[in-house]
């Protein structure tokens, strides 16, 4: 079997991952260490590493087998397990490829006997794949340590490489519930760049459930200030990195559900109130935000019959994050600069100015997005949807 790229990652693991997700929630990823390839070369190297793991599930592909031919047969190798089996980790060595794991719920492999957990699934994100971009701080990092506790697998993609790391090093270290949180540096606004990130998240995770795509840059200025570069980096981190985003995901998403027929996934774009109602001296954003709803019906349209539905959820003013209150290129300093509260004269007054406007005389938390993002995802009916989380400040 000779693969390209393309074929390993966004049409063979996320399929395997959705044949074996029938059963039960799994990861998977591939090991082409030098042991693991040596044991798939030949099939009589197979056979001498099963004879001593008889009691391991586990299953030899030679390279003469098309993508097809080879999940034919996992599938019926996955029909054949027993309940107690499918409990327990699959190995799956291919010829030419290496060894693919199939690593279901919390399972930890014990070397020494080959022992497992089983794991118990019961919250929404639970053993869940979950990809964050923007996540490596404001409300992506907010939306991803939650995502963390609440029991899902969480990739943190962000330019930020060192704060990404330092999250992700914080974290791991709690693992709990036997999931893992990654990063893997992204620029959404380069389809390379996202095509990459696609490709290490199957080659670590085997697939990909929840896309939140959270990236997101503002600019704010009037006409007669704003210049068009400006226009430019709002509009291709906002609204081409979200269809970028999504064009990749779906790939996936529709492969694994091909071959899980109980399974859904979700595309959630992270938008703002700003994508319901205009935004004086902030076009820039309020643009890429409208014609990001846009995208969200359309792509909601296009992928339901692929069970990926597609939503956005639309925050109001989120004042204790860097975007509102970095003290050097926080929306505070920006819209001070800009003249946007009329007789404002500090960032307190301009704060305070925003606050008035929220019936609910607070700004957005963390919390009241998440509850938003759950929701959408708990859910099976609803899809196009722009859910409005701003305490009343929009009320459609």
């Amino acid at each position: 079997m000779h693969l390209s790229s393309d074929n390993l990652y966004f049409e063979l693991l996320p399929a395997i991952r959705g044949i074996f997700l029938q059963s039960t929630s799994v990861t998977v990823n591939l090991t082409a260490n030098e042991s693991s390839n040596n044991i798939a070369k030949t099939k009589n190297a197979y056979n001498k590493w099963k004879e001593k793991r008889s009691t391991l599930n586990s299953i030899y592909l030679d390279n003469s087998l098309s993508v097809s031919q080879v999940l034919a047969e996992l599938k019926v190798f996955e029909s054949q397990l027993t309940p107690e089996q499918k409990k327990l980790p699959s190995f799956i060595f291919i010829q030419n490829i290496g060894l693919i794991n199939v690593l279901p719920g919390t399972a930890n492999i014990k070397e020494e006997n080959d022992d497992f957990s089983i794991p118990t699934v019961k919250k929404p994100l639970e053993q869940k794949i979950v990809l964050v971009t923007g996540g490596a701080q404001g409300f992506g990092e907010g939306i991803a340590i939650r995502a963390f506790k609440e029991g899902a697998h969480v990739i943190i993609a962000d330019l930020n490489e060192e704060v990404g790391n330092k999250l992700v090093n914080k974290y791991n270290i709690e693992r709990e519930m036997g999931n893992r949180m990654m990063y893997f540096y992204v620029d959404v606004t380069n389809e390379e760049s996202i095509k990459t990130l696609m490709e290490n998240i199957v080659d670590n995770f085997g697939g990909l459930d929840i896309l939140i795509s959270n990236a997101g840059v503002l600019r704010a200025g009037g006409l007669d200030e704003l210049e068009t570069s400006e226009f430019d980096f709002v509009t291709d981190v906002n609204y081409k990195g979200f269809y970028l985003c999504t064009k990749y995901a779906s790939l996936i998403m529709k492969t694994q559900n091909q071959f899980n027929s109980s399974g859904y996934s979700d595309i959630i774009q992270v938008n703002s109130k700003s994508g319901l109602q205009g935004s004086q001296k902030n076009f820039a954003y309020a643009g890429s935000k409208f014609g990001s709803i846009g995208l969200v019906q359309s792509f909601a349209l296009e992928l339901v019959e692929s069970r990926i539905k597609v939503n956005a959820v639309c925050p109001g003013n989120y004042f204790d994050g860097p975007l509102w209150s970095d003290p050097n290129n926080g929306l505070f300093v920006q819209y001070l600069k800009a003249g946007k509260v009329k007789g404002a004269k500090n960032i307190d007054e301009v704060k305070r100015f925003y606050e008035s406007k929220v019936p609910m005389k607070r700004g957005v938390g963390i919390d009241d997005v998440m509850m938003a993002i759950i929701y959408a995802i708990d859910q099976r009916y609803e899809t196009g949807q722009a859910i409005p989380v701003t305490g009343g400040q929009i009320m459609k």
